[in-house]
C-alpha cells in the first residue's frame, strides 16, 4: 500500500501578497496583481507589465543581513516562503532526525539578477566579478540555504524544468516520502526574472503580451489574448507521511494524492496539437491518486494567456474529461498573478489547497471575449462557491516538460 502523503505547511511570495491568507483572499476576490513597470516603458520594451512582488521580503531573523545581501531575490523568496511553511507546519527540528528531513526546491531560471549585475562588472574587469557569483547564481542554492538554516540533512537537491519546476519538485518529494527516503520534505519553486535581460529574451521571442493595460494584459482563454505576463515569487510546502504528521500532532491541510509527469518530444517552446503530453500527465496523476475524471471537481489550469497553450490545454482537457469536460470547474489564477515561471506550480498548488478548504473556485479574470477554440467552463471573472474534494493543478514548461499534481481534501 502506498504511503499517504499530506501537506502540513504552505508559504508563498507573490504579486498578490507574501502570506498565504492574503494571497488567497486577493485571488478569490479577483484582485489584479499585475502592474505597469515604468522602467520597461522608459526603455521601450514591447512588453511593459509584470507581476512584481510588491510587499517587503524580510529574512533578517533567519540569516545575517550581510548574507541576505549576497542572495539573488529568488533565493530570498524561497527562504521567506519556506519560513512560512515550516512555521505553519509546527515542525520542530530539535525533535526530528535531521537525516529524515529533506529539501527539494527548484528554480526555472536561477539568479538572473545576479547574472546581470556581475556581467556588468565583468565588462569593467574580470577582477570585479564577485567571488560569491556562482553560489548566488546556481538554481540549487535556495535548497542549500533552506537546509542550512533549519539543519535539514536529508535529501537535498534542485530541479529545473522551466514552468513545470515547482510541480516537479513537489511531485518528486511526494515520491521520496512514499519510497521511505524521507519522513518530511520541504519543497517547491522560486523565480525572480523581472530583469532587463529576462524581458528582452521573452519579448524578442514574442512570448509576452504587448498589451500595455495591466488590467487586461493577462487574459487566459480569452480570444484577445496575445501572450503571457511575466511574474515572480515562490511557493513552498512541508510534506509529510501521514503517520509522521499524526504522530507529532500536526494539523493536516490536505492530502497530496497523485503526480504525473511526461515529455512532449515536440518543440522547445510550443506544445503539440491537442497537447498529448498534458493528456498523459493528467491521466497519470489521476491514476496515481486512484481517481477518475468523474472525481475531479476543479482544475487549476496552466492557462498562460498565450494563443498556443490555452488552445491546446483546452483540447487536452476535453480529451481527458470527455463528457465531464463541460461541467468540471476550471480557472487560471495566472490571470491575476501573471506567470511566475518556476514558482507557478507551487503558488497554484497553494491556491488549490485553499480552494478545497473554503469550497471556492477562484476566477479567471479579464475574460471578456469567448474563443471557439477554448470552450470550457473557465470560471469567468467571479469566484464561485462549490464543494471541492479532488483538484488537479497543471504545469507545463518550455522544453516539453509536463507535471500534474492531484490534491484532495484530507479525511482523517
Amino acid at each position: 500500500m502506498k504511503k499517504q502523503v499530506v501537506i502540513t505547511g504552505m508559504g508563498v511570495v507573490t504579486p498578490l501578497g507574501n502570506k498565504v491568507e492574503g494571497f488567497w483572499g486577493n485571488l478569490r476576490n479577483g484582485v489584479n496583481g499585475i502592474t505597469t513597470q515604468d522602467w520597461l516603458v522608459e526603455a521601450g520594451y514591447a512588453s511593459s507589465v509584470g507581476g512584481a512582488v510588491m510587499e517587503p521580503v524580510n529574512i533578517d531573523e533567519l540569516v545575517e543581513a550581510k548574507e541576505a545581501r549576497r542572495m539573488d531575490p529568488f533565493t530570498r523568496y524561497a527562504i521567506h516562503a519556506a519560513d512560512q511553511a515550516v512555521r505553519q507546519s509546527g515542525l520542530d527540528m530539535n525533535a526530528e532526525d535531521p537525516a529524515r528531513v529533506g529539501v527539494l526546491i527548484g528554480s526555472g531560471v536561477g539568479g538572473l539578477h545576479v547574472f546581470e549585475e556581475q556581467a556588468k562588472n565583468l565588462a569593467r574587469s574580470h577582477r570585479r566579478v564577485s567571488p560569491f557569483f556562482i553560489p548566488m547564481l546556481i538554481p540549487d542554492i535556495a535548497a542549500g540555504f533552506v537546509s542550512i538554516i533549519w539543519g535539514m540533512q536529508g535529501i537535498n537537491y534542485s530541479i529545473s524544468s522551466a514552468c513545470a519546476t515547482a510541480s516537479h519538485a513537489i511531485g518528486n518529494s511526494l515520491r521520496a516520502i512514499r519510497y521511505g527516503d524521507a519522513d518530511v520534505m520541504v519543497c517547491g519553486g522560486a523565480d525572480a526574472s523581472l530583469t532587463p535581460i529576462g524581458y528582452a529574451g521573452f519579448c524578442n521571442m514574442k512570448a509576452l503580451s504587448t498589451n500595455p493595460d495591466p488590467n487586461t494584459a493577462s487574459r487566459p482563454f480569452d480570444r484577445e489574448r496575445d501572450g503571457f505576463v511575466m511574474g515572480e515569487g515562490a511557493g513552498i510546502f512541508v510534506l509529510e507521511s501521514r503517520e509522521h504528521a499524526e504522530a507529532r500532532g500536526a494539523e493536516i491541510l490536505a492530502e497530496l494524492a497523485g503526480f504525473g509527469m511526461t515529455g512532449d518530444a515536440h518543440h522547445i517552446t510550443s506544445p503539440p496539437p491537442g497537447h498529448t503530453g498534458a493528456v498523459r500527465a493528467m491521466h497519470m496523476a489521476m491514476a496515481d491518486a486512484e481517481l477518475t475524471p468523474a472525481d475531479i471537481d476543479y482544475i487549476n489550469a496552466h492557462g498562460t494567456s498565450t494563443p498556443a497553450n490555452d488552445k491546446n490545454e483546452s483540447q487536452a482537457l476535453r480529451t481527458v474529461f470527455g463528457k465531464y469536460a463541460d461541467t468540471v470547474a476550471i480557472s487560471s489564477t495566472k490571470s491575476m498573478t501573471g506567470h511566475l515561471l518556476g514558482a507557478s506550480g507551487g503558488v497554484e498548488l497553494a491556491a488549490s489547497v485553499c480552494a478545497i478548504r473554503d469550497g471556492v473556485v477562484p476566477p479567471t479574470v479579464n475574460y471578456q471575449t469567448p474563443d471557439p477554440d477554448c470552450d470550457l467552463n473557465y470560471t469567468p471573472n467571479t469566484a464561485i462557491e462549490r464543494s471541492l474534494t479532488n483538484v488537479l493543478s497543471n504545469s507545463f514548461g518550455f522544453g516539453g516538460h509536463n507535471a500534474v499534481l492531484a490534491v484532495r481534501a484530507f479525511k482523517g
